[in-house]
């Protein structure tokens, strides 16, 4: 299920870095990757949830990258971080489905995985501050 769930959030991702980087829309993006990506209708549905959550609460969550980085401005953050820092701000924040660390372990893995060899640090440490605003 972790390795299911991952692929899920890694394929979400995508979307919302091809979305950022080249102005398609997100669930279009989305649609082409999960046609070619082997998931189960459950997990298809848990990245479309994650694509349009980030998308429709992105103000939401940018602003809580502001707060807790605010030596670096959102368009000075490097594309691939700043869509892991959303995706998970958005799971953190918002969704609820998971655990904190689950959330937090995941996106350190997705920058360990596509980011520079800084990401983990950077999103570790974003997203730890992040998560003090969470009781559970």
């Amino acid at each position: 299920m972790v390795g299911a769930r991952r692929k899920a959030r890694g394929l979400a991702l995508q979307a919302l870095y091809e979305a950022d980087s080249a102005g398609h829309d997100a669930g279009k993006v989305l649609d082409r990757l999960l046609s070619a990506a082997e998931l189960s209708e459950e997990n298809a549905s848990f990245t479309r949830d994650l694509v349009k959550g980030v998308v429709q609460n992105k103000e939401k969550v940018d602003e809580s990258i502001r707060r807790f980085a605010p030596a670096w401005p959102i368009a000075q953050i490097p594309l691939i971080d700043r869509n892991i820092l959303r995706l998970a701000i958005f799971e953190i924040l918002l969704d609820n489905r998971v655990p904190v660390k689950v959330a937090i372990n995941e996106a350190v893995e997705l920058a360990k995985l596509f980011g520079s060899d800084s990401s983990s640090k950077f999103v570790n440490g974003v997203l730890g501050s992040v998560s003090t605003l969470v009781n559970r």
